[in-house]
């Protein structure tokens, strides 16, 4: 790519889209396109193809995709097996009718099976089951990397993909119905802190923001209280009454209860070093550098309890934290080997620390 390269960045809305456009501006690159899901509905076929023939982009990081925790994904699996394979098979298949030089197909972890030796190498993609509650997701990003593999063996095409881990960043989505573990997390202890602190005034003010189930900050307090409970933000007291002056009072406390056992360990890698990865592999490496994908990460996990104590002290949340082992853990640990990465000259470069303290003050802002 150069300067004026013309540049389409798919779902530019979204944590990675928006982290991308970021990097490649911050680059020098002036020439980048982008449509909102209003403007362009990935899903169709026919305003997809009209799209590429009429804005001609030369490179294309297909970023869009329909993304959410375990409960998003155990709830709606029909949806996100459907939006994620047409999503990848229009905007492939037409940046192959209409000559592009070259895409970066973004994938997820979760392609991997549930039980893989860990760390995860890319050749252990399709060794065994996958986790039952991300499967629907996990096979529609399986195969668009199949997709970008065959185009490139039959067309000669120059398609190629990233496996990310977990990612979070400023962007992120904090809707408690679908949002991944750590934006949860910062949103909970967040929510915990205000009503730890009886700040009736900060709670409506986040749920006018981000309102949940439909729920926001014009409603009565025993509606907010009753909201948060549901999503596990509940409060303890030894008197009778159950509003927000229950809290206030000495005997009250505030706790957040999380899902699970808090054992699975997980990766995390911010978004603009995802983005900057991304932008550094279109620039440098072609499909038959990188064989089928590359994976993308920190190479460093932990426990998602060493995880929630690290939030706890980044958002200044005083009260309890408990895990609901009625809930689903999923994949035990998800790891990824960075060999093929670390061998074409690209590691990360924001801590765990930094970044959540960059997400907390972007969440709060």
């Amino acid at each position: 790519m150069n300067k004026g390269s013309k540049i389409y960045v798919a779902g530019h809305r979204g944590l990675v889209g928006s982290a991308i456009v970021g990097c490649l501006e911050r680059d020098g690159f002036n020439n980048i396109v982008t449509r909102t899901h209003a403007e362009l509905d990935l899903t169709r076929q026919d305003q997809v193809e009209a799209f590429f023939v009429q804005a001609r982009p030369e490179y294309v990081f297909l970023s869009a995709a329909k993304v959410g925790g375990i409960m998003a994904n155990s709830t709606y699996p029909a949806e996100f097996i459907y939006q994620n394979l047409i999503i990848a098979a229009n905007v492939i298949h037409s940046s192959y009718k209409t000559g592009v030089k070259k895409l970066l197909n973004l994938g997820s972890s979760c392609i991997y099976p549930k039980l893989a030796f860990q760390p995860l190498k890319e050749e252990y993609l399709l060794t065994g089951e996958l986790e039952p509650t991300n499967e629907a997701y996990a096979l529609a990003k399986i195969s668009a990397i199949k997709l970008c593999r065959y185009y490139n063996q039959q067309y000669g095409t120059n398609f190629i993909s990233v496996m990310p881990t977990n990612l979070y960043g400023p962007g992120d989505n904090f809707n408690l119905e679908t949002s991944h573990v750590l934006p949860a997390l910062i949103r909970k202890m967040h929510l915990g802190k205000c009503l730890q602190m009886g700040d009736l005034d900060a709670l409506r003010a986040d749920l006018d923001r981000r309102p949940i189930e439909g729920i926001d900050g014009s409603v009565p307090e025993k509606q907010i209280l009753s909201i948060l409970n549901k999503y596990g933000i509940s409060v303890e007291h030894n008197d009778e009454r159950s509003d927000l002056h229950s809290v206030m009072n000495s005997t009250s406390s505030v706790v957040v209860s999380l899902w699970g056992t808090g054992s699975p360990f997980r990766e995390f890698l911010h978004a603009n070093d995802l983005a900057d990865a991304c932008v550094y592999l279109m620039q440098k490496y072609n499909a038959n550098e990188l064989g089928e994908f590359v994976n993308i990460g920190t190479g460093v996990d932990l426990m998602i309890k060493e995880l929630a104590a690290m939030v706890v002290d980044v958002v200044g949340y005083k009260g309890k934290v408990s895990w609901d082992q009625t809930k689903p853990d999923g994949t035990p640990q998800k790891l990824l080997d960075l060999t093929k990465l670390q061998s074409v000259g690209w590691k990360s470069s924001i801590s765990l620390k930094d970044g959540l303290e960059n997400s907390y003050k972007s969440y709060v802002n």
